[in-house]
């Protein structure tokens, strides 16, 4: 068994869901802001997270089904998972994004094994805080040996994508890891970087 995990936010779909909650909260440019500065490595993602996920605070919870209905697939993500799954790989999605919109997306694309930041509700509104254990770079890296575990994966043969500094400890761990489009600081680390215009490009890499 082989295993293939992806990153969320900026590699499967193309958008930071964060950023299009927080347009409905009148902090896009703030929240963008800190996204881009957590994904080049320059602030510790769990901090940033709290501090981005604090101007949410008294969003609607009918966001979820806002932004899923907005947010797009990387051109060539559906083709990649589905050529993955031809090839007999086990894919997973792990996201420091958040779980009510990456379970949706999994659901779509028949991928079972996910893991991702929740969001707090109260009243039907965003708290403000989000709830459990926050996915981040370290959490990422230990998702990726968890689900190698569960489906009999040599570390050695599974695979990592993703774009942000967040991601690099997964890349790591995992015997190839691909920046897609990535920030520098994850190119630099990467097995490989990865910058077609398709992320189905990434079928040849893998399967050689």
């Amino acid at each position: 068994m082989r295993l293939c995990v992806l990153d969320v936010d900026s590699t499967l779909i193309t958008a930071e869901v964060i950023e299009l909650i927080a347009a409905r909260a009148g902090t896009r440019e703030l929240v963008a802001e800190i996204t881009e500065r957590a994904m080049r490595g320059e602030l510790d993602f769990a901090e940033s997270l709290r501090e981005r996920v604090a101007t949410l605070v008294g969003v609607p919870d009918t966001v979820f089904a806002e932004v899923l209905a907005e947010v797009e697939f990387t051109p060539g993500a559906p083709e990649l998972v589905a050529g993955l799954q031809d090839a007999g790989f086990e894919v997973a999605l792990v996201s420091g994004g958040f779980a009510e919109v990456v379970a949706p997306l999994a659901a779509r694309l028949g991928i079972t094994r996910f893991r991702a930041n929740r969001l707090e509700v109260d009243d039907a509104r965003l708290t403000g805080r989000t709830v459990g254990p926050v996915i981040d770079r370290a959490a990422k890296a230990e998702t990726l040996r968890a689900f190698a575990a569960e489906v009999g994966c040599d570390l050695g043969d599974a695979v990592a994508i993703g774009d942000g500094a967040n991601d690099l400890d997964m890349m790591a761990a995992a015997g190839l890891g691909i920046a897609w489009h990535a920030k520098p600081i994850v190119q630099e680390q990467a097995d490989v970087a990865l910058n077609a215009p398709r992320l189905d490009a990434a079928l040849a890499i893998i399967l050689g």
